[in-house]
């Protein structure tokens, strides 16, 4: 039973590079050649670059940000990506769209409206701009990130069609109220 995973990504067109994806730790590099060319095919490998522990840069925004991604202090800033303490690919790209709308609402002199609590989007700014400051950690969206349904249902996969349904009915209701919004201004 493998204890642990090596994922390869290939990193060029030619493909003969490939990158170790997500392989953080703590190993000199020259113990990590050695561990890796154990593995059955890895034995002549030459590496270009090793795994490292990196640090996610972000800010506090419990205490900074509104749920509109604006700072509380200086409204005509606004945060999205990794640094206002999202974590993911689809959750950066969210906020960035929900950054980019408000800051063309702003631009138009019209009133950032954050997306609703229901949606994932809402829920995912609700937790980055309401969770306790002083132990803040970036988050994915998850389910337990939505609010519960007003009517409690045992049935797991049940609940998350039915939170789904609600999610999708708020943010389109959301989406006409901003349609409004000159993306290009």
């Amino acid at each position: 039973m493998p204890y642990a995973v090596v994922q390869l990504r290939q990193e060029n067109l030619r493909a003969d590079s490939y990158n170790l994806v997500g392989f953080q730790n703590h190993l000199k590099f020259g113990e990590q050649a050695r561990v890796l060319r154990l593995i059955p095919g890895l034995e002549t490998t030459r590496f270009l670059r090793y795994g490292q522990i990196h640090r996610n840069t972000y800010i506090n925004s419990p205490a900074l940000l509104r749920e509109t991604l604006q700072m509380k202090t200086h409204p005509r800033i606004l945060f999205a990506g990794q640094i206002c303490g999202v974590e993911g690919y689809v959750e950066s790209i969210a906020t960035g769209l929900m950054a980019g709308v408000n800051a063309a609402s702003l631009a138009q002199g019209l009133e950032p409206l954050p997306p609703p609590r229901a949606s994932a989007f809402g829920s995912l700014t609700h937790y980055v701009t309401h969770a306790e400051a002083k132990n803040f950690q970036p988050a994915n969206i998850t389910f337990d990130l939505l609010p519960p349904l007003e009517k409690k249902i045992r049935d797991r996969k049940e609940r998350h069609r039915m939170q789904c349904e609600l999610a999708l009915r708020s943010f389109e209701a959301w989406m006409e109220r901003i349609g409004t919004v000159d993306v290009r201004a």
